[in-house]
Order: C-alpha cells, then structure tokens, then sequence
C-alpha cells in the first residue's frame, strides 16, 4: 500500500498533457486545405484533357465535313440553284429535297458535338479561370 501512495503523490504533480487552443482548428484548416487541393487536381486533369480532345476532334471534324461535302455532291445542286435562280424558284421543291438528301449528317452530326465539345471547355476556362491560373502560376505545385 505504501508503494501505492507513494505513486499517487509522485504522479500527482503533473496534470495530464492538454492540446493547445489552435490544434483543432488547424486540422480543420488542414482538411480543408486538401480537399480544395484534390478538387483543383481534378479539375486541371478534367480541363486538360478535354482540351486536348476538342483541339484533336475539331480539326478532324472539320476535314470530315468537307470531304463528305464534297463527295455527296451537294455543291452542285446549290451551284445549280443559284446559277439559274428562275429554274430554281419554279422546282424549289424538287431542288430543296435534292440537296437535304445529299448533306452529310454524319459529317455535321460529328463537327457540331466536336464544336460543342470546344465551346464547353471554353466555357470551363472562362467560368474557373482564377482557379485554373492560380494553379499554374504556382507551377503546379501542390503543397501552396
């Protein structure tokens, strides 16, 4: 019992250890700090790749287009019908079925939804841009 008590008072002269004041609020900051950090990760790879994407498909798109266009014919039913606009106002309609058959729609189809595609990441930079330089004016660095 003597060892006991002996305990007791040795161990009572030091008051058990408290957390300082700003240690929760730091780790609050903290989390914070990397859920912001992920979120402007994520952003970046999401923003970079759709731009690579609507840089590659629009060009292509486009070139689609044309040679679609200019296989299917359609230049010459609209060459046709300016060239002779009196004809053209007489047989309107069989010229206007005649040039909505041969469009390419896949072509548009394909150009539009690129273009879309383009418009959208544009969209993205413009509505996140303080966001997005920030990031690389810091050179990428994750640790800001």
């Amino acid at each position: 019992m003597e060892q006991e008590q002996i305990f007791k008072k040795l161990f009572s002269r030091f008051s058990p250890a408290e957390p300082s004041a700003e240690l929760f609020d730091r780790i609050i900051f903290s989390i914070r700090r990397e859920k912001e950090l992920r979120r402007r990760r994520n952003l970046i790879f999401s923003f970079s790749f759709l731009v690579i994407v609507s840089l590659i498909a629009t060009p292509l798109s486009w070139m689609m287009l044309v040679n679609q266009a200019e296989s299917s014919g359609v230049s010459y039913f609209l060459s046709a019908a300016l060239s002779d606009f009196g004809a053209y106002l007489t047989l309107w309609q069989d010229f206007s079925l005649a040039i909505l058959e041969s469009l390419p729609i896949a072509g548009i189809m394909i150009f539009l939804l690129s273009l879309a595609l383009s418009v959208f990441t544009l969209r993205l930079f413009l509505n996140r841009k303080r966001l997005l330089l920030k990031y690389f004016m810091h050179g990428m660095n994750f640790n800001n």
